[in-house]
């Protein structure tokens, strides 16, 4: 009649013999034993929240990864974190990966393990209200496998898309790729009947605008270099012509259903933070609201998944964590020595929570420069300091 379970409910007594319980006492059971995990932590400062992120990503001294290995669990625990172009490889992957190597990210781009391009959706594009879209270096990317773009993407499939918002050489480039499927560079300026520096210029727009990627992450640094945007050199073949990969459209197969979705996205929010705090949202570009996360994260806490608690003290809201996320930050809050004290975080990193969890005026992560955390005499602050 479901009025009763059978099951082994307690360890106290008779483990091998089966237990029967009434399903109301049951569920206070669970609740009461939710209500005593979430005692059992004592919330840490804020500060110290911030000094476990810092190992958390990677990014505290004697904790940075190594190899093509390392770059792929980097870009795992930050895929769906938009930070500009420019900043991808010197102030986000050289910083948590030891003596990083381009040819790292180029091996797992073309082997098609991890993709790049813009996920969340440009205000132009998608609204078509008379704006334009620029090409500029600090347009917004995001590094991401290949498997995940479907979730990770906000961009609705098959959507129409304001082609008004683009010039009209962005226009035909992209009628070209849409023609021809993914394309080198040269196939596009012909298909186009543009000239190479136009060509370059639409690519340029159509990545600010999340509409392009390409095979290679070369095929970005290409664009990127300002001295082969000049064309500096002798001949044609100074320019970036060469760049090693197909550029294609980022196409979006039809997705999950927006539960689907929201479950991926909470996963991939708590292994980036470990431990998850509606703060934190403030510049996810591509998260759902705090209201629709909740309810996921609140199940996945009934099934052990998660715990929640109150890690964190002056932040409001519920807050969840990863089991080993907790046994991090116990041993941040027991260590005396913290030499992430004295780590610089660029402005584009998402570690940069100035005005956000740490005191201080809000940086904007499109800002060039760093900030510096200082040390235990000055704990409670965050100098911004310009580069």
């Amino acid at each position: 009649q479901g009025l009763t379970l059978s099951g082994r409910f307690s360890v106290a007594e008779g483990v091998g013999e089966i237990q029967w319980c009434n399903r109301r006492i049951l569920a206070r059971i669970h609740h009461a034993t939710l209500g005593r995990l979430r005692r059992e932590i004592e919330p840490v400062s804020a500060l110290d929240f911030h000094r476990f992120l810092c190992r958390w990503q990677h990014l505290a001294p004697g904790t940075q990864l190594h190899g093509a290995d390392g770059a792929l669990q980097i870009i795992r625990q930050l895929q769906g974190y938009e930070i500009p172009a420019a900043s991808w490889e010197p102030e986000i992957l050289a910083r948590r990966i030891a003596s990083y190597d381009p040819k790292y990210l180029d091996e797992l781009c073309l082997s098609g393990e991890v993709m790049w391009g813009r996920l969340s959706p440009h205000p132009a594009i998608e609204e078509g209200a008379g704006r334009r879209v620029r090409a500029t270096r600090i347009a917004p990317l995001s590094l991401f496998q290949r498997e995940s773009f479907d979730w990770l993407s906000s961009n609705p499939a098959g959507e129409e898309l304001h082609t008004g918002a683009l010039s009209h050489a962005a226009q035909d480039v992209l009628t070209a790729l849409r023609e021809r499927g993914a394309s080198f560079f040269s196939d596009l300026a012909r298909a186009a009947r543009r000239l190479p520096s136009e060509v370059e210029d639409a690519l340029w727009e159509l990545v600010a605008a999340g509409i392009v990627t390409a095979d290679g992450f070369e095929n970005l640094r290409a664009l990127l270099d300002p001295k082969r945007r000049r064309g500096e050199g002798r001949g044609r073949s100074s320019r970036p012509r060469h760049a090693g990969g197909r550029w294609a459209l980022m196409q979006q197969s039809p997705g999950d259903p927006d539960t689907k979705r929201i479950e991926c996205l909470a996963d991939q929010l708590i292994a980036r933070w470990g431990i998850l705090i509606r703060d934190l949202l403030a510049r996810e570009t591509t998260a759902p609201f705090w209201r629709d996360l909740l309810p996921v994260l609140r199940r996945k806490e009934a099934r052990g998944e998660l715990r929640g608690g109150r890690f964190v003290a002056g932040c409001s809201g519920e807050q969840f964590a990863a089991p080993e996320a907790l046994d991090l930050l116990r041993a941040v809050r027991r260590s005396e020595n913290h030499p992430e004290d004295t780590v610089r975080i660029a402005n584009a990193d998402p570690l940069n929570l100035a005005g956000i969890l740490l005191p201080g005026p809000r940086v904007s992560s499109l800002a060039t420069g760093t900030q510096a955390l200082l040390g235990s005499q000055s704990a409670h602050t965050i100098a911004a300091r310009l580069a």
